[in-house]
């Protein structure tokens, strides 16, 4: 869940309080959900966050896990 929230924290900077309006997060949305994440509301966006959570928290994971590669690449 900290994984989840961080990333999230991250991507949807300048829309932490608004993310369905954030250009990032409606892209991951759009390719990841194609004609589904079409035209995200709040409503919308939180449905989908819902709906989709364990594919997002694997998604989560495998980018924390590419993180710490690069970190340890760069150290």
């Amino acid at each position: 869940m900290f994984k989840t929230l961080s990333y999230y924290w991250n991507a949807a900077r300048g829309y932490r309080l608004k993310p369905w309006k954030s250009p990032y997060m409606r892209w991951r949305f759009e390719t990841f959900l194609g004609k589904e994440a079409d035209n995200l509301t709040a409503r919308r966006f939180f449905q989908l966050a819902w709906k989709y959570r364990e594919h997002m928290q694997r998604f989560v994971d495998w980018a924390a896990e590419r993180r710490g590669i690069q970190r340890r690449r760069h150290a």
